[in-house]
């Protein structure tokens, strides 16, 4: 009772003494909530401590990327191995030019001792065709530009080949080839060990080898060529599609996947094939003269077989895996405890760069270019 009369003294009181806009004024602030007087309003922060927490939060993202760089650089450029003091004397003697040259060797190399090198080929031997700038240089290019790095440098006196592949194509098998022989000529021991597979352009690459060694269940062999095409002539014939070639010759389009193969073009092929089968052949017996020519000639027929199959015809020279290889290069180099020379980057760098590698091969594109494209090959394919 006694509120309501309050209310009502304070409506007559405002109508009466002050104007309309002032007593609307008032009603409001009447009834908006009441305030605590223990509230404080929200402080802002000075312009000053703002500009400071900005700088410390940009001199810590510049700490972690300049941190970040320095790991990348010591992992791709391992630390120099330690050298005998050197007597101040010695020491002012030094050209500077002789002491960067120095440091650029150091980093440029794993190791400043006699060693082996292992160069590893896994997976289908074909030119890499990446054009990414995220994805790092791989394929036979890449194993082939390790041989002449190992090639080139002194310390190394032995190449361990660890191969686990089903072959390849032609041209790229026989560089791979080609630049093991260049490293033999040169005086570099080779030994091929075989992993899981190592047949057919991966059996051809170890005929440069001096020693090989496999697993007794290894499937090796597979001494042979393929070329395969594909038809979709009745694929497009379903969805309405009609290919027209324009050539300049009648065997310019032979193995068109969108038409049937004339005989007098199956014959053009198998000759290709024969010839570069010729080519694996005569690898085959350069590389293992000890094998029987009846060996030779049936085993060399596509046929795959195992390591212990292999050991007992005289297509590889000793049983084992890693360890074998690894004693069994020293042997030839003349190394009682021999040490890998290897980068320390390897891992690193197929750990960043192969995600744009692998992008781009399971692209569309490359899909298509791949079934679209024929190609001559010393591949296992089963």
């Amino acid at each position: 009772m006694a509120e309501n009369e309050q209310n009502n003294s304070f409506l007559k009181d405002t109508s009466t003494s002050l104007p309309k806009e002032q007593w609307e004024k008032k009603l409001m602030e009447h009834e908006s909530p009441e305030k605590n007087p223990n509230d404080q309003p929200p402080m802002d922060i000075p312009p000053s401590k703002k500009t400071t927490h900005n700088t410390w939060a940009s001199l810590l993202l510049l700490t972690f990327i300049i941190s970040a760089c320095c790991g990348v650089y010591l992992t791709i450029h391992p630390a120099a191995a330690c050298k005998d003091k050197i007597s101040p004397a010695k020491e002012t003697t030094v050209p500077a030019e002789s002491t960067s040259t120095a440091i650029a060797n150091a980093f440029n190399k794993s190791s400043n001792k006699p060693g082996i090198a292992w160069i590893k080929v896994r997976g289908v031997i074909a030119q890499d065709n990446n054009t990414s700038p995220f994805s790092r240089p791989s394929g036979a290019g890449a194993i082939a530009k390790k041989i002449r790095e190992a090639t080139a440098d002194k310390n190394v006196k032995a190449i361990v080949l660890d191969i686990n592949s089903p072959g390849g194509t032609v041209a790229s098998v026989q560089n791979i080839y080609s630049e093991l022989l260049t490293a033999k000529e040169k005086g570099k021991k080779i030994v091929a060990l075989f992993r899981d597979v190592a047949a057919s352009g991966g059996f051809y690459i170890a005929m440069a080898a001096d020693q090989i060694v496999a697993e007794p269940g290894t499937i090796t062999g597979s001494v042979g060529v393929i070329m395969q095409t594909s038809n979709v002539e009745g694929l497009f014939e379903k969805i309405g599609v009609k290919v027209t070639p324009i050539t300049s010759g009648k065997y310019k389009d032979m193995g068109s996947s969108y038409r049937p193969m004339t005989d007098a073009e199956k014959a053009l092929l198998q000759d290709m094939v024969n010839d570069t089968y010729t080519q694996f052949f005569a690898a085959v017996k350069a590389g293992r003269p000890n094998v029987k020519p009846e060996d030779l000639t049936e085993y060399t027929d596509g046929r795959v077989f195992t390591g212990q199959r292999a050991y007992n015809l005289g297509f590889i020279d000793k049983l084992g895996g890693e360890e074998e290889a690894r004693q069994l290069a020293g042997e030839l180099a003349g190394l009682k405890d021999p040490k890998i020379i290897n980068q320390r980057a390897d891992s690193l760098r197929d750990f960043v760069f192969s995600f744009g590698a692998n992008m781009e091969n399971q692209s569309l594109s490359k899909q298509i270019q791949s079934l679209a494209t024929p190609s001559v090959s010393y591949l296992w394919i089963n």
